[in-house]
């Protein structure tokens, strides 16, 4: 049975959404799949309504086609937006992740850039075009520096449907 990794409130909810799954064996996660949300357009493809927490080469708004079985299979419109994710490390102190989480909630909300999170270590952070988060980046910085944790940008890789 693969695990699903599924989007609890994705940022682009409308009231015609559909699901979709990502394959994540491409990217290294056999047997997992990503359940994302997308937004039916009228030309037969669809548009990311979520920001992937786990496949890589895909962002909020950009066009994907589908296969028969529900798995997006191709990349047709890029919207030029771009995912980062991060990862914090658990911590044997609570509170120090409870404080983390606070700092990044506060820098996201203080860009206007949308998140969501998967559980409260993982966060994936849609940045639009011409935008610069420097005071985002310096706050994930400190907590790589300070504690270990994981970012990295989801057009590391491109997407891909195939092993």
């Amino acid at each position: 049975m693969p695990v699903f990794i599924v989007h609890d409130e994705p940022v682009g909810r409308a009231q015609r959404n559909y699901i979709a799954q990502a394959d994540l064996a491409p990217f290294g996660l056999d047997g997992q799949m990503e359940q994302l949300w997308l937004k039916p357009l009228n030309d037969g493809t669809f548009s990311i309504a979520c920001i992937p927490f786990c496949t890589y080469g895909l962002a909020l708004g950009d066009h994907v086609l589908l296969s028969e079985d529900d798995q997006i299979s191709e990349v047709v419109g890029l919207s030029q937006h771009r995912v980062l994710r991060m990862l914090l490390m658990p911590s044997p102190d609570p509170e120090r992740v409870t404080e983390a989480t606070t700092r990044i909630k506060t820098e996201i909300d203080a860009a206007g850039l949308l998140s969501e999170w998967n559980g409260d270590r993982h966060v994936a952070v849609d940045v639009p075009p011409q935008e610069n988060p420097s005071r985002l980046f310096s706050v994930m910085e400190r907590e790589v520096a300070e504690a270990g944790a994981f970012w990295e940008w989801a057009d590391a890789m491109p997407f891909s449907s195939h092993h």
